[in-house]
């Protein structure tokens, strides 16, 4: 039976840290602190298939209380590489790098099969993958996950489901949101640039609004964060989006989706714009006439729509960074890399991105995406020719009931 902890063994047990670092990596820990780590020798054996995790990973709670501010991981990146040589030889079965694979395929797949039908139809293996694509993804990851379970060692199980679902939230997180910027691209460039250019304003402006006009604290989570710079970055975002959503506008480079020509084989960027790129006249409200002397306003519809994605950035976006905070003070720790001196790694620009990337995904499928005749088109090329001449007999009638196609053209169809 576990005991509790106490401050040193009784005679005749000895102490188990299993991949506990010894006192001297933890500078600021008393004795106590690793002793509470010990069991009884006499038991270690017997329940080493039931502790199903670290060796010497007590359920227990200590009741000793440390004097010092104990850090839940090593306080530098050089202290955590101290994994014994058994450990190592057992995580070098598992397969993170599979599961990578299975999601970039699956993914990646969609979009091939979603995008580019045309260009999937004219190559029989392509047209064997796409058919099959989500049965030959639901395989693959079948496998890997059969390699994850007979890789599991006695005695290291709780580390490897650990390493489990760390891989399986890195896919979720990373991935799957990756894709969702793919899918945007593919809607237009300026579903790209805008959303990635209004969180980097709100970063700089914010920061600048705060080190000026900062005084009032915004959360305990981020210190230097004040409300004097959440509001004023707020603003600022929302005008230099409506402004950015104004120039980019006019080009179609930036507004038209991409797509794969089957005629010149090559991709295409050039359409005619969609009704929210095209310029409109709008009435401006009784208050506004009276306050600014103007009735109406020439504005292009997605500068509108620019106005609650940089309200999304300015008030739900940070929340991405203050998610990264609470994750490195976590695990103690202040930056996620060096690669930027002074500002972290790539990790910390990138903080409130995945959040941008996913609403923005979302919205253009709610508000903007609606029925896509070319998509709808190469799906019916994919279908067999009786099913073809179906559903244009299907088609046909249903126009001519409703009065839609011309007399002639409807004997003549006859």
């Amino acid at each position: 039976m576990r005991q509790l902890c106490r401050p040193f063994p009784l005679p005749g047990e000895r102490l188990t840290f299993g991949l506990v670092d010894p006192p001297s990596a933890f500078p600021h820990s008393t004795s106590s602190t690793f002793t509470c780590l010990h069991r009884r020798s006499s038991h270690s054996e017997a329940d080493g298939d039931d502790r199903l995790g670290l060796q010497g990973d007590a359920e227990g709670e200590c009741d000793t209380d440390s004097k010092g501010d104990t850090p839940d991981v090593p306080l530098s990146t050089a202290d955590t590489d101290n994994t014994p040589e058994c450990l190592n030889k057992a995580l070098e079965g598992l397969p993170p790098r599979y599961f990578l694979i299975c999601v970039n395929y699956f993914f990646y797949g969609e979009t091939l099969a979603d995008y580019f039908g045309a260009l999937v139809q004219r190559e029989e293996p392509l047209q064997f993958l796409a058919r099959y694509h989500r049965f030959i993804s639901f395989a693959l990851y079948l496998a890997g996950f059969c390699m994850f379970v007979l890789s599991l060692v006695k005695k290291h199980y709780r580390l490897q489901f650990y390493m489990f679902a760390w891989t399986h939230v890195t896919l979720l997180i990373v991935v799957t949101q990756s894709h969702l910027v793919i899918q945007n691209l593919f809607e237009g460039m300026i579903w790209f640039i805008v959303p990635i250019s209004i969180v980097i304003c709100n970063d700089i402006m914010a920061y600048l609004f705060g080190f000026f006009f900062g005084r009032t604290p915004l959360i305990k989570l981020s210190p230097k964060k004040t409300w004097e710079g959440f509001i004023g970055g707020f603003f600022s975002t929302v005008v230099f989006g409506f402004i950015l959503a104004y120039l980019l506008s006019q080009f179609q480079y930036f507004v038209c989706p991409v797509g794969f020509n089957s005629e010149t084989n090559s991709f295409a960027i050039e359409c005619e714009p969609s009704d929210i790129f095209v310029m409109h006249e709008y009435t401006l409200p009784t208050v506004v006439q009276n306050t600014l002397r103007w009735k109406t306003v020439n504005l292009y519809p997605f500068q509108i729509h620019s106005i609650f994605l940089s309200s999304f950035s300015s008030l739900i976006g940070p929340f991405g960074g203050f998610f990264a905070s609470g994750f490195k003070r976590a695990f103690k720790i202040k930056d996620f890399a060096s690669t930027i001196p002074g500002h972290g790694g790539i990790m910390d620009r990138f903080d409130c991105q995945y959040l941008m990337a996913t609403f923005t995904h979302v919205y253009i499928a709610s508000f903007i995406r609606g029925p896509n005749p070319s998509k709808l088109l190469q799906q019916l090329m994919m279908l067999q020719p009786e099913q073809q001449l179906t559903i244009f007999h299907t088609l046909h009638s249903h126009l001519r009931e409703r009065g839609l196609l011309p007399p002639a053209a409807a004997a003549a169809q006859a």
